[in-house]
């Protein structure tokens, strides 16, 4: 059964994963409203009609009634140490931004549909996996409607930012990605493949808390 996605609101809107999101379900016949949070206007949002931009320099001044009224709530928030500039910026964003929003959900009957990363692990002795598996678990911890977690391997696409490891890696697997098999846990996906999941997530799920993996994410047309 496909549900209608009534209002949704987004975080991290602008990044790689959520730009194409708020592209998707501005598409969608099944979404009526969406909301992106940013920093600052953003000009292709302008132009699409079901989009309306709510602009805060702080996402930590979120308040219950700034998301309240909402039948899907999207995060695809997320930073890297080199754009951060240090491991407590870095937590900040992926973490403490995450979870606020999160919190103000509780009372909520909003899904929550949460972009993390695959090997997200709380006991990872790598900082990026371990921040990440926090957050999943603080999530899960919550007393939320329903919930989502998403977890994509390498994201290909076109960022606004460049990514210098990134992209390097990218232009390697493009070389060489008939090489690699299908059934590969680890293989890169596109950032449009992570957000037709979420729209999916959004959609179709019924059960309260169900995490995508990379395999099932490969799987999107």
């Amino acid at each position: 059964m496909i549900k209608f996605i009534e209002n949704a609101i987004v975080i991290g809107a602008t990044g790689l994963v959520g730009r194409e999101l708020v592209r998707q379900l501005s598409r969608n016949e099944n979404c009526a409203n969406i909301t992106a949070v940013v920093r600052k206007r953003d000009e292709e949002f302008n132009q699409l009609e079901k989009v309306q931009q709510f602009e805060l320099d702080d996402f930590l001044l979120l308040n219950e009634q700034d998301v309240s009224g909402y039948t899907h709530a999207f995060s695809c928030l997320g930073t890297t140490m080199k754009q951060a500039g240090s491991k407590e910026k870095f937590y900040n964003t992926d973490f403490t931004i995450n979870a606020h929003f999160a919190e103000l959900l509780e009372s909520m009957e909003t899904h929550f549909i949460l972009l993390s990363a695959l090997g997200a692990d709380a006991k990872s002795p790598f900082f990026y996996n371990r921040v990440k598996g926090e957050l999943e678990y603080y999530v899960k911890s919550l007393s939320l409607y329903r919930t989502s977690i998403i977890r994509p391997s390498l994201l290909l696409g076109q960022r606004q930012q460049q990514r210098t490891l990134e992209d390097a890696v990218q232009t390697l697997y493009q070389r060489f990605s008939h090489l690699v098999p299908d059934s590969f846990k680890y293989k890169p996906v596109t950032a449009a493949q992570v957000a037709h999941t979420m729209v999916d997530a959004a959609a179709a799920q019924t059960e309260k808390f169900q995490i995508y993996d990379n395999l099932r994410i490969q799987k999107t047309d």
